[in-house]
């Protein structure tokens, strides 16, 4: 804009540097022309042939005069369509460096859309990676519990298995051997008073407690059961038990027995009998 102005300023100048000089001489003229005129009123005397090469005179500075009018008046027209060529022209400038800074500007906006659905696409990619990574290590876990569990069932079972085998095995045994049973034992046995049953209880045995102290690889021997408030009684492993079904008749105090439990019952055997047990409780 500074500069359209400083090139509007030049032309105005030179314009009016023209101007002058055709003023001037404008005037001078009319002075000459006027001039001739005073003498030809101050002289009247003067014979026409003198008159009239003054009248083409001033006939040719009114021309000349016209003629300076229309060159300083073309001159502004000129003036005029430069200044207005040249504001254009800055219009013009103008539109292109908006239009310009508009492009840049849109520019400059798609990159940073651009900038950010990438961040957007790389933090997403990053979400679903590290999702499936938890997934995997998931899935890594639960198949390794699974495993676990498998090899610890599997484990059981072979326990059990062995258990059922030792179990049987010595079962077989005793049942291969008849109990010796002397004539002292007998007397001592048909001597002991039959037995006071209890009813069925809800006492319980801890689990690890139960493996420790009774089963089959647990034997001991009764003795003699004695009354404990009015009921026969027995005691083994630190726990009271009670009788629910009456002693069977072919066994002996002083034959080696063990609990078991099985059905949410305990029951006392007799590996000389292995098909037969009584239920007894557990006193708490």
């Amino acid at each position: 804009m500074k500069s359209v102005g400083f090139i509007s300023t030049g032309v105005l100048l030179l314009l009016l540097g023209a101007v002058a000089p055709a003023y001037a001489q404008n005037d001078k003229h009319e002075e000459e022309a006027k001039a001739p005129k005073q003498e030809q009123q101050a002289k009247p005397e003067k014979q026409p042939e003198q008159a009239k090469p003054a009248k083409q005179e001033q006939h040719q500075q009114q021309q000349q005069a016209k003629s300076q009018q229309t060159q300083q008046k073309q001159g502004q027209e000129q003036a005029k369509a430069a200044k207005q060529q040249q504001t254009q022209q800055a219009k013009s400038q103008q539109t292109q460096q908006k239009q310009g800074q508009e492009q840049a500007k849109a520019a400059k906006q798609e990159q940073t859309q651009q900038a950010k659905s990438q961040q957007t696409q790389q933090k997403q990619g990053q979400e679903q990676a590290k999702a499936a990574k938890q997934e995997q290590t998931q899935q890594a876990k639960s198949q390794q519990t699974q495993q676990k569990q498998g090899q610890e069932q599997a484990k059981a079972a072979k326990q059990e298995q062995t258990q059922q085998a030792k179990g049987q095995h010595q079962q077989q045994v005793a049942s291969s051997r008849s109990p010796q049973r002397t004539q002292q034992a007998q007397a001592r046995q048909r001597a002991e008073p039959a037995l006071r049953l209890s009813a069925r209880g809800e006492g319980r045995i801890p689990d690890d407690r139960f493996r420790s102290n009774f089963g089959s690889g647990h034997r001991f021997r009764i003795g003699s059961p004695r009354m404990v408030d009015g009921y026969s009684r027995f005691q083994y492993g630190g726990y009271w038990f009670g009788f629910v079904q009456p002693w069977p008749s072919d066994w002996y105090y002083t034959d080696d027995v063990y609990v078991d439990y099985a059905d949410g019952e305990y029951f006392l055997c007799n590996p000389y009998y292995p098909g037969n047990r009584i239920v007894i409780e557990v006193v708490l």
